[in-house]
């Protein structure tokens, strides 16, 4: 889904709960690039690895349902 560079930044601003989480999967996909740079995972950066991309997707169904939820107050 496409999602208007105006509406983020609107929904960004007027809710705190989509702003904590857009930041933290932010931070979060910082963190997994760090670890793709590395050669080598020990088992310890490996589960933290998955560990990450799983909060991340929660982050980003969340993200999406809030804007889904403001996209239908603009229809």
């Amino acid at each position: 889904m496409e999602i208007d560079a105006t509406l983020l930044e609107k929904v960004r601003k007027e809710n705190q709960e989509f702003k904590k989480l857009y930041d933290e999967h932010s931070s979060l996909k910082n963190r997994v690039e760090e670890l793709n740079r590395l050669k080598f995972l020990n088992a310890e950066q490996e589960l933290e690895k998955k560990t990450i991309q799983k909060q991340k997707l929660k982050n980003k169904d969340r993200m999406q349902e809030i804007l889904s939820q403001y996209q239908a107050t603009l229809h």
